[in-house]
């Protein structure tokens, strides 16, 4: 069965880790979506990044944004967002830390609670 492919999207300043325990899950072995691990990983000229991220948001199927505390004001996260709306990716957005209530990121629908149950039935193949 195809796995989803999800691009990761996050604070790049505040929520590195965040990421990582993505990556995590995605290994698990009744995981119904993999990280192709096409986020950048680092900050990047402007007019460079935006086409970047613009390339990799495309070979994907949904978008995932791993909400922090700052995340809903992350220059990149919503440039991201707005790239995966304009491509018609799908959005989703999870709360990436236990007992946090993050501020939605606008543009990016609703936002979930992190639990392997909620990740399976929002990154499950279409």
């Amino acid at each position: 069965m195809a796995r989803t492919r999800v691009f990761v999207s996050f604070d790049f300043d505040h929520d590195q880790r965040l990421k990582t325990f993505i990556l995590a899950q995605a290994k698990n072995g009744d995981s119904p979506f993999e990280i192709e691990n096409w986020s950048l990983n680092e900050p990047a000229p402007e007019a460079t990044w935006r086409a970047k991220a613009r390339k990799r948001i495309a070979r994907c199927d949904v978008l995932l944004v791993m909400v922090g505390a700052y995340t809903y004001r992350a220059p990149g996260v919503i440039a991201e967002i707005a790239i995966a709306n304009d491509l018609g990716v799908p959005v989703r957005q999870v709360i990436g830390y236990k007992d946090s209530n993050p501020k939605p990121v606008g543009g990016a629908g609703r936002l979930y609670r992190w639990s392997w149950p909620v990740l399976k039935n929002l990154l499950a193949a279409p």
